[in-house]
């Protein structure tokens, strides 16, 4: 029987969605949740993967407007207010429900969930999750790749060759900028 090889290959993106003009702007609301539900448990994973000295190998592809603004400081300002809303928020509902214990337990669940984040996000990686990310490609375990720049649709935008190359050329410059080395691969943007 022959071997055959799997790749996993994971893709992040958000579109750009800083707005400083306002004090909070609802899809904000969009990278604060895939900070909480998908990025945050991504590095508990590689970091128990890390400390169990799992063999494995992932590759991420991190979109340029996602690595733009989970580095930003009033993105990173403003996610620490809404995990505080959110804890503010568990902390009400255990005291609501106090005396009905099906409840109880999962407010206290989500308590604890919220503080977990925080701690990571705040305390263990002094909200650079970037930095997480090239903490484990160091290990050789994790591959980083990026994308389009605006994760346009390069079929769509081929109409303009300049468009497609600056695409392209942008995404890699904006990985390199923050990451200081280039990426191992290129993510075309799906649609």
């Amino acid at each position: 029987m022959e071997k055959g090889f799997l790749s996993i290959i994971l893709h992040a993106h958000l579109p750009y969605v800083r707005h400083p003009e306002h004090d909070s702007f609802f899809e904000e609301n969009w990278l604060f949740e895939a900070i909480t539900e998908c990025y945050i448990p991504l590095i508990g994973v590689l970091d128990r993967l890390q400390r169990d000295k799992v063999n494995y190998r992932l590759t991420l592809s991190l979109s340029p407007t996602l690595i733009t603004m989970l580095r930003d400081e009033l993105l990173q300002y403003r996610y620490l207010k809404h995990l505080h809303k959110l804890l503010e928020l568990a902390e009400k509902e255990i005291l609501r429900t106090r005396n009905q214990p099906e409840y109880q337990q999962l407010a206290r669940l989500y308590r604890r969930f919220f503080l977990h984040t925080l701690n990571t996000y705040h305390d263990q990686y002094s909200c650079d999750l970037l930095s997480a990310f090239k903490k484990h490609r160091e290990t050789g375990k994790l591959e980083l790749i990026t994308c389009a720049a605006t994760h346009g649709f390069l079929p769509l935008l081929s109409v303009s060759e300049t468009a497609v190359r600056n695409q392209v050329n942008v995404g890699i410059e904006t990985f390199k900028a923050y990451f200081d080395f280039a990426p191992a691969g290129f993510w075309l943007p799906e649609c």
